[in-house]
């Protein structure tokens, strides 16, 4: 059954069934951000899509993946139970990594003529929407698997949540140098092949580590047999997985019209807000009530966060590859590591900081956090900027200022992601936590779409733009990365005046 549930048996202060769950997302991060490091180049230099049209692409596949888990935490809640779910979603990603490795030829020009091979085409489209499905279902189950693992009031549920966030960093930062080098210098099949097999690691750590987790993510209270664990084959889930493999397919052709996907997210979040006021006011208390309130205004500032954070995989990656000084050994992609990498050294650091704050009654409040957030990632824009003064006659930037930009963003990102994650876990009503687990995820969605928008702006190949690369092309981003900043910084300093405001609906 499910429930919150604390094991007497810790390793090194927490559960041992928190580090089953920190290897597996470690994989399953390993395989994401693997294939992420790739994707918007192999989009742009494989399949020679505009900068405008991989952008939003890219967003479209970002949002696909963020918008799932509304859905895929609604039946880990109400059907599967977290473990089931975070299974079956595991083996769906290992088919969609896999599926990526076919390449296929690279498309080319006959004449004025754009030529693709409209069969690997296809496999691509799939292949993102098993990996979509995929990600729906495992990701807001993980999460709740780690929440399960620690009673309300444990004082570590949040360094429980920043070391599981650590792992999933271990796993971006060895993959956006493996995957990524892989890729560009050998073969995209390479690269996205490797990311398969990690994601294939991550299945096979989670079934072995299973009896860490016996006590946590079984099926719902809700659900016929509670008491009995059943086999995947039993017939209540054939619904399930045939609704599953529909939506396969209806992902499998949305993803093919990215420009209608933005509309479809308006009419999924209005249906949400509908859902939210019609349980807050029907099924929650008042201090219920107030905390959902806090959670959804938060929940709405991470997606200019997000928006500008997931610049890293589109129009940061694209700068990279034509306006920063690499070097030889390098590809464009590896500089995606900067993240993950900064996050593996920071991250404890963050964890004992909040800690010790906390002991004092000093730690700043989740909404402090979130404005103090989206403030550096405006701050990391202004250095990339400023840095920029100093590019040489070909418009090239020095790598140091490149990595500045990613240090405040990750630093932000520490603010944000694993404090949001805890809030999520501890404001939810319990009987939806893996909804709202779902609908935090679905905020990040709105953002990738946003920031495919964005990024679709500072469009410098393709039919849509005649920039070269070089001075132009830094011209152009330059423009962009000031506005950014700005409107950040501003929004930034905003929430976290009005902080205290939203602490008190927290109670």
């Amino acid at each position: 059954m499910t429930g919150t549930y604390q094991s007497s048996d810790d390793l090194f202060g927490h559960p041992k069934g928190l580090y089953v769950l920190f290897l597996t997302e470690m994989w399953e991060r390993f395989s994401y951000y693997g294939m992420r490091a790739l994707l918007i180049l192999y989009l742009t230099k494989h399949f020679l899509f505009g900068d405008k049209e991989a952008s939003l692409l890219y967003g479209s596949y970002a949002a696909l993946v963020y918008a799932m888990p509304v859905i895929g935490g609604l039946i880990a809640d109400r059907y599967l139970g977290f473990r089931r779910a975070t299974l079956l979603g595991a083996w769906l990603l290992v088919f969609g990594h896999f599926g990526m490795s076919f390449e296929g030829p690279n498309a080319s020009y006959v004449g004025n003529e754009l030529v693709r091979d409209s069969f690997y085409e296809q496999i691509f489209y799939l292949s993102l929407a098993f990996i979509v499905v995929g990600v729906g279902l495992l990701k807001p189950s993980i999460s709740n698997l780690v929440g399960q693992l620690y009673r309300e009031n444990d004082a570590r549920r949040d360094s429980g949540f920043t070391i599981f966030y650590m792992g999933i960093n271990i796993g971006a930062f060895s993959a956006t140098l493996l995957c990524a080098y892989l890729g560009e210098t050998y073969g995209w099949r390479y690269g996205f092949g490797l990311a398969g097999i990690g994601m294939l690691v991550g299945l096979f750590t989670f079934i072995q580590g299973g009896k860490y987790l016996a006590e946590v993510g079984g099926l719902p209270t809700m659900a016929d047999n509670v008491e009995t664990e059943l086999s995947f084959s039993a017939r209540q889930f054939w619904p399930i997985y045939l609704g599953l493999a529909f939506s396969i397919f209806v992902i499998w052709q949305l993803i093919q019209y990215s420009k209608d996907l933005g509309l479809l997210l308006i009419i999924l979040g209005l249906g949400i807000l509908v859902w939210f006021c019609w349980f807050s006011l029907k099924r929650c208390t008042k201090i219920e009530r107030d905390r959902m309130l806090a959670l959804l205004i938060l929940m709405s500032f991470s997606v200019f966060f997000w928006a500008l954070f997931e610049q890293a995989g589109s129009s940061i990656t694209l700068f990279t590859d034509r306006n920063v000084e690499m070097g030889k050994n390098f590809t464009a992609g590896m500089f995606q590591s900067f993240n993950p990498l900064f996050i593996i050294f920071l991250a404890p650091l963050f964890a004992w900081l909040w800690t010790r704050l906390g002991k004092s009654n000093l730690e700043p409040s989740a909404p402090f956090k979130f404005g103090l957030a989206i403030f550096q990632v405006g701050v990391g824009f202004a250095i990339l900027v400023y840095g920029s003064t100093f590019a040489g006659p070909d418009g090239k930037v020095a790598v140091i200022w490149l990595a500045l930009m990613y240090f405040f963003h990750t630093t932000g990102e520490l603010c944000l992601s694993p404090v949001g994650l805890a809030m999520v876990t501890r404001l939810s009503v319990s009987e939806v936590g893996g909804m709202m687990m779902g609908v935090w995820f679905l905020s990040s969605s709105f953002a990738a779409y946003l920031g495919g928008i964005i990024a679709g702006a500072m469009a410098i190949g393709g039919e849509d733009s005649k920039v070269s690369a070089g001075a132009e092309s830094l011209s152009v981003y330059v423009d962009v990365f000031a506005q950014l900043g700005i409107f950040a910084m501003a929004l930034g300093f905003g929430l976290m005046l009005i902080s205290p405001l939203l602490k008190r609906l927290m109670h």
